[in-house]
């Protein structure tokens, strides 16, 4: 045998996997996306907050550094911490602006001042803090003709900001904590999501700039996004096996923790419960899917009733007339959904409560349907309830877009595999697509009905201005109008002057009958809340709005109101 070289074997090098383009992809969009708002956020520190803008102006470097190395990186593993640069440098860009902008919003002004109630041990609801309000605070108008300064949220909130009054006065206490949760809750879906979607997380939660804007203006609902973020990441797993364990335990604790937080979570809640139960029944059965949800509820449950025990205690009917506040505190119509048909496309509407009738119904109509097609619609429970506000009286764009993280979360970790087996109610009737469809539009169809009926509404209150008085050739005084009340019930009107979307403040009644009794015809005499009103630029529209509380009801009117001298 002739002696030749000796063979080496050597175990074969760990091949690294390169990462998939859409990975790519989806890291330099969360890069791109931390541009938005940033150049004002620096623009405003560079006069006066050096070390402010000097951060932003690293932050610009991790931008530029981050948006090549995701195109050019050669590991999954290096994509993977790319992402986690691309989050801190999204962190650091959310404190920054927190840094610039923290007096923050009424709703921030309002929890702090609970807090500062709650800790000297005074009541919290039911309170009217009105001097809390002006010098650029909004104002929330009621249909009553006058306005809501008390705290209308569940506790937790004021709870968690007690700790934080030494931070300073005003509304930065509650912004501190809502900023601190916005930035918890992204940490946190970034952690749950699997390593590829992290980058998801990062843009949903603090790229473009939204949701760290309401951070810094204090709202409730991004502590409350924050504890749902652990609830919704996989949640058709909950309750696997008939157990909780106690990562179930917790999550349904942070269910609780977060009704107990604002009122947006009331309204997810029932979706999830209802999927959890179908997808546990088509597991394990009717009696231990039951029990599975009795358990979850009922820890949620004692969650929220530990953070409300005190405020059941000491203020039972001013608490439970606080936390239905928003139900039933009458505000004025407002928002990008549907009311914007009588505010701004007629001259108003006799049927107001009924936008909130077809809200109603279209949240069960759409509860029902999730109930009855879980397997199709199980992927969309976090985002099916929201849709039940682009009807209600107050439909602003922050009832849908707060809770947009809770979308993504669903959609990475709740496919449509997860309710392949769920549970459907067997009804003969909808075994063809047809009568599917059909019993569809018959449970959404109240809804749609119910917002027809109060958008075709007629405006109760005919107006016309007869004079002004002027203070100035672009500042008037006085306003003389002639109302006509073409209803069959007397109506209280409260009237305002705008200019633009949502409502000011309302005028005075200098002349004029408090209720104007049904077909007759009055003369009122009003006053500027601050004295005089000034005319806008020529071409902006001005409205005559008249709202009644009983029936609510809103009559408006184009005013053309010549300038003086």
């Amino acid at each position: 045998m002739t002696p030749g070289r000796r063979t080496q074997w050597s175990a074969p090098a760990t091949i690294q996997e390169p990462p998939a383009q859409w990975h790519r992809v989806l890291t330099l969009l969360a890069d791109i996306s931390l541009f938005i708002g940033t150049r004002a956020i620096w623009t405003q520190a560079a006069s006066h907050r050096l070390v402010v803008a000097a951060a932003i102006s690293v932050c610009y470097a991790s931008i530029l550094v981050c948006g090549v190395l995701a195109l050019v990186v050669r590991r999954a593993r290096s994509l993977a911490r790319l992402d986690l640069c691309v989050l801190v440098t999204a962190v650091t860009l959310t404190l920054c602006a927190w840094a610039m902008n923290h007096a923050g919003s009424d709703e921030a002004i309002l929890t702090t001042q609970a807090a500062r109630e709650l800790v000297a041990g005074h009541p919290v609801y039911g309170q009217p803090w009105p001097w809390l309000f002006g010098h650029g605070v909004a104002l929330t108008p009621t249909v009553t003709g006058g306005y809501d300064f008390t705290y209308g949220y569940p506790p937790l909130a004021p709870l968690l900001t007690a700790p934080l009054l030494w931070l300073g006065h005003g509304g930065m206490p509650a912004t501190a904590l809502s900023t601190a949760a916005l930035v918890a809750g992204a940490v946190a879906l970034w952690r749950m999501l699997p390593t590829p979607w992290r980058s998801a997380a990062t843009m949903a939660y603090l790229g473009f700039g939204f949701l760290p804007s309401y951070g810094r203006l204090g709202y409730p609902a991004i502590v409350a996004l924050a504890l749902l973020v652990p609830v919704v990441v996989r949640w058709p797993r909950i309750g696997r096996g008939g157990r909780l364990g106690a990562g179930g335990l917790a999550r349904a604790a942070c269910l609780g923790a977060a009704c107990a937080a604002q009122q947006l979570p009331w309204f997810v809640a029932p979706f999830l419960l209802a999927g959890i139960y179908a997808v546990r029944r088509g597991e394990l059965g009717q009696r231990a899917a039951a029990l599975v949800v009795a358990r979850i509820a009922r820890a949620a449950g004692v969650v929220w009733l530990l953070i409300n025990t005190y405020f059941i205690v000491s203020e039972p009917g001013t608490w439970i007339r606080g936390i239905a506040l928003p139900l039933t505190q009458g505000a004025v119509i407002h928002g990008q959904g549907v009311v914007g048909i009588s505010l701004y496309f007629t001259d108003g509407s006799d049927r107001l409560d009924w936008y909130a009738h077809a809200s109603m119904l279209l949240a069960a109509g759409l509860l029902a349907l999730f109930v009855l097609f879980v397997r199709r619609l199980g992927p969309a429970a976090t985002v099916l309830p929201w849709c039940a506000f682009f009807l209600a009286t107050r439909s602003q764009d922050g009832y849908y877009l707060m809770m947009t993280p809770l979308w993504l979360a669903a959609a990475v970790t709740a496919p449509a595999s997860e309710f392949a087996t769920a549970w459907q109610p067997r009804l003969r009737l909808l075994s063809r697509r047809p009568a599917r469809i059909a019993a569809a539009a018959l449970l959404l169809t109240p809804a749609l009905v119910s917002a027809v009926w109060a958008a075709t509404g007629s405006p109760p209150l005919g107006m016309r201005v007869t004079s002004a008085r002027w203070a100035t050739p672009t500042a008037l005084t006085r306003m003389d109008v002639e109302v006509r009340n073409t209803g069959a019930a007397a109506l209280t009107p409260h009237f305002t002057l705008t200019t633009g979307q949502g409502m000011n403040q309302y005028w005075t009644v200098v002349r004029g009958p408090a209720a104007l009794p049904a077909h007759t015809t009055a003369r009122y005499e009003l006053r500027p809340p601050a004295g005089r009103f000034a005319l806008p630029r020529p071409g902006v529209r001005i409205r005559l709005r008249a709202f009644t509380a009983v029936p609510q009801t809103l009559s408006s009117a184009d005013v053309r109101l010549p300038r003086s001298g």
